[in-house]
């Protein structure tokens, strides 16, 4: 009979434990796409225009030296045969130069769109993710996953929430009204 007591008192304090703890630590998911929210900010289509200048820029510098190339290399070309050994060597040696140019201009050149494209996008994707913390924080999520990583192998959309919309909110993005049919 005590045995029987002890048992009961200890299954009993483990279910209110149990109650208790689910309620106590219910967690909310939510999940976000980030992609979706870095494309409705205003502060990347800024960005990608700055982008787009400066790689309309680069291209245009690679594509000067291009020229300068083609027409050397069509000159050379044109006047192979009158030349001397000395000479078709010295217009060899500027066109290997020019080649060199190109390739080392265009090396740079990614590499500076590179820094540009992190150096422009960095704020817009640190105020996206500033906002999805604060809103789950605000909100009490213990965890938000963002859907455009594509980590995930599958998440049930009925026991997590989309937080997008709150997170659009947060930011002041409206959407823009769906064009009529």
């Amino acid at each position: 009979r005590i045995f029987f007591m002890k048992n009961l008192v200890k299954l009993t304090l483990l279910a209110a434990l149990l109650l208790c703890g689910s309620t106590t630590y219910a967690q909310k998911f939510g999940y976000v796409n980030s992609q979706e929210l870095i494309t409705a900010m205003p502060e990347r289509d800024s960005a990608l225009s700055k982008y787009q200048k400066f790689a309309q820029d680069q291209q245009s510098q690679l594509e000067t030296i291009q020229v300068e190339f083609n027409n050397k290399y069509l000159d050379y070309q044109k006047n192979a045969e009158t030349l001397s050994e000395s000479a078709k060597q010295l217009k060899e040696r500027e066109l290997q130069d020019l080649q060199k140019r190109f390739d080392d201009f265009q090396q740079v050149a990614e590499q500076d769109a590179q820094k540009m494209q992190q150096q422009l996008m960095g704020p817009v994707i640190t105020k996206a993710q500033d906002a999805i913390k604060k809103v789950a924080q605000a909100a009490g999520y213990t965890i938000v996953f963002d859907v455009a990583a594509g980590a995930m192998a599958y998440y049930n959309e009925a026991t997590v929430t989309n937080i997008l919309p709150l997170v659009k909110k947060e930011l002041g993005i409206v959407d823009k009204p769906a064009a009529a049919k």
